[in-house]
């Protein structure tokens, strides 16, 4: 079998194409393959706007795409594309052959394979491996994720979270609404208002979903999201997870330790001294070493441990079998964090006030996890890929890299080569 009958065989061209010639040119390291149509590609050829036949009008020039290496060498695909008239209605067209991927530039398989290695490295290491620049990959990528992402179908969207993400350093974020059910990234977007709630319910019905079919929408306790899925899905309950009232309890927890150690007697700052990750852990996760520190701290009455000891009964009150349970509890709650306030100097728990404050004012959205089991645990795990995510978009300021490549990873995008 002659080489190019071989590379016939391995591109799988069928009887519409063959290898002309394939050489290696040894000063570049590349291995160059030329093909050209046959006969038989006009017999089945059709006009892509009367699918009338069609018969062979002239050649573009010589055009090369990327593909797979061969052994360790380089490997470049080369032919003059036929081009193709309509008998009936004159249209001239560029007959497409069957190796030529999304982008003009890479065939198919060396698409597919260059996309793995995305996932799991930044863009920088991708180019490095494969030889070419990370601005051709990059277009590359955002053919494809556009291509994949105007597949996607939302039609079944009901349960839908959303949270802000940090592009970088100076408060600019993103706002990333993922299905809860089947966890994927649904849309991103820049800004954290309420508006961005609209440009999703664009995006959700643009891909056979409806703003009205959602009927659980989890959050952090922003207004501006409260406000934005008021204003646009009249059927949502707002949930407020379960993860963001614990973490406002902790920042409170941190805020009553800075203050005792500013204002606090004698010994206090020997107590609480390098405690700040020992007030965020639950007792049962304690080492032995932290577990006694605790309880020594513990028998100085701190106002510290007065407020992990609140922080400990909130959460708690989230393992109440009922919602009509659990709202009698954190009434409850709330009295008593008011009432120990009010009886310390100094105003120390004014931070844990305010928790009891806005437990009060949400209380509805936080009892609503009851009725649906919903958390934004999903979202909070996206932290991570959206970590990671920056970490293989580095280099590049434009938000625009980072979103797309949230999709990639994270969008669970249907990719023919795939």
């Amino acid at each position: 079998m002659t080489p190019e009958k071989l590379f016939h065989e391995l591109l799988g061209l069928g009887l519409n194409w063959e290898v002309i010639e394939s050489r290696f040119d040894r000063a570049s390291g590349t291995v160059f393959l030329e093909i050209g149509e046959t006969a038989r590609l006009w017999e089945s050829a059709r006009c892509p706007k009367d699918t009338s036949a069609v018969f062979c009008y002239d050649h573009t020039e010589v055009l090369t795409w990327r593909h797979l290496n061969v052994f360790q060498h380089r490997c470049e695909i080369t032919c003059r594309l036929p081009r193709g008239k309509c008998r009936q209605c004159g249209h001239v067209h560029r007959v497409r052959p069957p190796w030529e991927g999304l982008s003009t530039h890479f065939t198919k398989e060396f698409e597919a394979f260059a996309l793995l290695l995305m996932r799991e490295m930044p863009m920088s290491k991708v180019a490095e491996l494969v030889g070419e620049t990370d601005t051709r990959l990059w277009r590359m990528l955002f053919r494809q994720v556009a291509a994949a992402y105007a597949e996607a179908d939302f039609s079944n969207v009901c349960c839908v979270g959303v949270d802000e993400l940090s592009v970088r350093k100076g408060h600019e974020y993103v706002s990333v609404f993922a299905d809860l059910v089947r966890k994927r990234v649904l849309f991103a977007t820049e800004g954290k208002d309420h508006a961005v709630w609209l440009q999703f319910v664009e995006a959700l019905e643009q891909h056979n979903g409806h703003r009205h079919a959602i009927t659980q929408a989890s959050m952090d306790m922003s207004s501006a999201y409260q406000k934005g899925v008021q204003e646009t899905c009249r059927n949502a309950q707002v949930v407020f997870d379960k993860f963001h009232v614990i973490l406002n309890v902790n920042k409170a927890v941190d805020q009553v330790r800075r203050a005792e150690v500013r204002l606090g007697g004698a010994g206090v700052w020997e107590a609480l001294h390098k405690s700040q990750w020992l007030w965020r852990k639950n007792p049962e996760n304690l080492t032995a070493a932290e577990a006694a520190r605790l309880e020594k701290i513990d028998r100085k009455s701190l106002r510290t441990a007065k407020a992990y000891q609140m922080r400990l009964v909130l959460q708690d009150i989230y393992r109440s079998p009922t919602a009509s349970v659990a709202r009698r509890r954190f009434r409850a709650w709330c009295r008593w964090v008011r009432w120990v306030a009010s009886k310390q100097p100094k105003n120390l728990l004014r931070s844990m006030v305010k928790v009891a404050d806005l437990v009060e004012q949400h209380l509805a959205g936080i009892l609503a996890h009851w009725k649906w089991g919903v958390t934004n645990a999903f979202m909070e795990g996206l932290n991570s890929v959206f970590s990671a995510t920056k970490r293989k978009a580095r280099g590049y300021r434009s938000t625009t890299h980072l979103l797309t490549m949230l999709y990639f990873v994270a969008g669970q995008l249907r990719f023919p080569q795939f």
